[in-house]
């Protein structure tokens, strides 16, 4: 029995023949029918469809001609990821019965690995407005206590990885939006180098700053999925033309002489974290200093900096994305949504333009500071997750955030889980790494997850399912 197998064990089942991906998939599919009413992470369950890939997975297992290691593996998609034949909705009235003619360029990479589509996953409206509670749909919840929020916009990718009825799925991240719900659902979560995953077929919201990727159970799990997503698409004016390495290479080979700054200003004074928060930051330093990193403090322009050129430029890219709905069917956005996107029509172009400029200058800075190191330790979120009712509408605006470095720079970043705090509910650090360095970012990650107990842990309300059988 295997109650709650990462992609790679059960990869290893599938391959020496000992799981069946068709009652892998109807385990799956039976605990989303159990835990889904209180978690509310699917848009839409995709039971035929499930089938069907699980069929087909089977019959290449029984023939030894599996396509790797996400053959056979249940997960699911974000809903703003365009699916052939299946609704896609972005969580809005405004989409609810659209259904589209081609799969986005990642879905159609996850398919031809031989990844089994449980379904279509909660979002913030358009991935920007939530948690909203006037939509066809409500939001998701956190299965460590439901009370509490799950992060977003990825909500339903993350509250269902962590539940154990997706073994992963996609992802897109604006802000944060992968690592957010990693941070509160303590999974992994990766926001690749802005370029190295298409975006064509994902429902946009900032044309500069939108990137895709996967959320996982483990680290490696993450570069599993991501090997698969990532790759160039001259459909995506913004995909970058070049070989995709083996994101794997670096998993299981430590930290030992790599530099690790840690921006110790952003946690300690800029924007002060929980006491379990602080304490996963200070442990991971010193883990690593025991694995032999040379750990130091390190240098970075402010997070409130970060914070005004992401508001400025993802505001008004967000405003003319929408315009054309939001002057015929305004009413039907979620409040949230609207509210925020009105905002963004009323930001000025020279104040667009002064904060591509700033972008620009802090690019410039943190390529400098960082020149020395290998990978920069900071927090992905400040606390443990919020009571999902108290999650402010303009939180964007009343404090900076953690993860908006990365998107503003493009680097690949990942949130890892670093413990449990308050409630029970899970910290995590946050790990960032240079331009197309995810293998070394997720040989990082790996070496401070192998040499941690976070794993062995998972919601309670999970555990109230039956295994998976063998």
């Amino acid at each position: 029995m295997i109650p709650f197998p990462s992609i790679t064990a059960a990869a290893q089942q599938i391959a020496a023949r000992k799981l069946s991906p068709v009652e892998l998939a109807k385990a799956c599919l039976a605990r989303a029918r159990r835990l889904d009413p209180v978690l509310h992470a699917f848009i839409l369950l995709t039971e035929e469809r499930a089938l069907a890939d699980a069929a087909a997975s089977e019959a290449r297992m029984m023939q030894g001609m599996l396509k790797g290691k996400l053959d056979g593996i249940p997960i699911g998609h974000k809903d703003i990821y365009n699916t052939a034949g299946i609704q896609t909705t972005a969580h809005s009235r405004l989409l609810e019965g659209y259904v589209p003619d081609a799969d986005a360029t990642t879905v159609a990479k996850l398919a031809n690995a031989g990844t089994v589509m449980l379904g279509k996953l909660s979002t913030h409206e358009f991935a920007m407005g939530g948690p909203s509670f006037d939509l066809p749909w409500p939001p998701a919840r956190n299965p460590w206590n439901p009370d509490h929020f799950t992060g977003g916009s990825s909500s339903g990718t993350g509250a269902a990885t962590a539940a154990g009825i997706i073994f992963g799925g996609t992802g897109s991240d604006t802000g944060g939006s992968i690592r957010s719900p990693a941070a509160f659902c303590g999974i992994a979560g990766i926001k690749p180098t802005y370029g190295l995953c298409s975006r064509v077929g994902i429902q946009p919201l900032s044309f500069t700053l939108d990137h895709a990727g996967p959320l996982a159970w483990t680290v490696e799990d993450c570069a599993l999925l991501l090997q698969a997503m990532a790759g160039y698409d001259p459909a995506d004016p913004a995909s970058a033309d070049r070989p995709v390495p083996d994101l794997t290479a670096r998993l299981g080979k430590g930290v030992a002489g790599l530099r690790i700054g840690v921006a110790r200003a952003w946690h300690e004074r800029e924007v002060p974290v929980s006491a379990a928060t602080a304490k996963g930051l200070d442990d991971a330093a010193e883990l690593f200093r025991k694995l032999g990193a040379t750990i130091s403090d390190i240098a970075l322009p402010s997070l409130r900096s970060f914070q005004v050129a992401t508001f400025v430029i993802l505001s008004p890219e967000a405003f003319a994305i929408h315009e054309p709905w939001l002057t015929t069917r305004f009413n039907d956005y979620g409040e949230l949504l609207r509210d925020r996107l009105i905002l963004g029509g009323m930001i000025r172009g020279a104040d667009y333009v002064q904060a591509m400029r700033l972008r620009r200058e802090l690019c410039l800075a943190v390529a400098d500071a960082i020149a020395g190191y290998n990978v920069v330790l900071t927090a992905a979120q400040p606390t443990e997750a919020p009571r999902i009712e108290t999650v402010s509408k303009w939180g964007l605006m009343e404090r900076p955030g953690f993860t908006n470095p990365a998107n503003v720079t493009g680097y690949p970043a990942m949130s890892i889980c670093s413990g449990y705090g308050e409630g029970g509910l899970p910290v995590a650090i946050q790990l960032i790494a240079k331009p197309f360095q995810e293998a070394l970012l997720l040989g990082a990650a790996e070496a401070y997850e192998a040499a941690t107990p976070w794993r062995t842990q998972r919601p309670a309300l999970s555990l109230a399912t039956e295994p998976v059988p063998a």
